[in-house]
């Protein structure tokens, strides 16, 4: 998310090293290459090359919510697995999961964070 920030600030105005975006945000480069290069795949970012050349955002930044980024990093929004609907498992301690007020908890948890996150795009986090 820093680094999509950075990024963000940036939008329209060309391309950012990323040595820039490691010094500022104070993200090992070697980790930030890893994390640019992903976002590149999914469409995210495009890159130029040479002197002047970096990253920058080809997807507008109040089109990008906090839940695409979350999911794209962490894969779910989940706690717990016997909730989750991709990632679903069956609890090995639970008797009856319609009544069980654990996961009753955690999926009101799910949903709120859910809502927040769909809702807050990237450009809310540079304003």
């Amino acid at each position: 998310m820093l680094a999509l920030s950075a990024l963000a600030r940036a939008y329209g105005k060309g391309s950012v090293p990323i040595s820039q975006i490691a010094k500022t945000e104070k993200i090992p480069q070697r980790f930030l290459e890893g994390i640019l290069l992903q976002l590149k795949n999914k469409g995210w970012l495009d890159s130029t090359r040479g002197k002047a050349g970096g990253y920058f955002l080809i997807k507008r930044p109040t089109d990008i919510s906090l839940e695409e980024i979350v999911l794209e990093f962490e894969g779910s929004l989940c706690m717990i697995t016997c909730f989750c609907d991709k990632m679903y498992q069956p609890c090995e301690f639970c008797k009856d999961e319609s009544a069980c007020k654990i996961r009753k908890a955690f999926e009101a948890v799910y949903l709120s964070a859910q809502s927040i996150l769909r809702n807050t795009s990237l450009k809310s986090l540079i304003e």
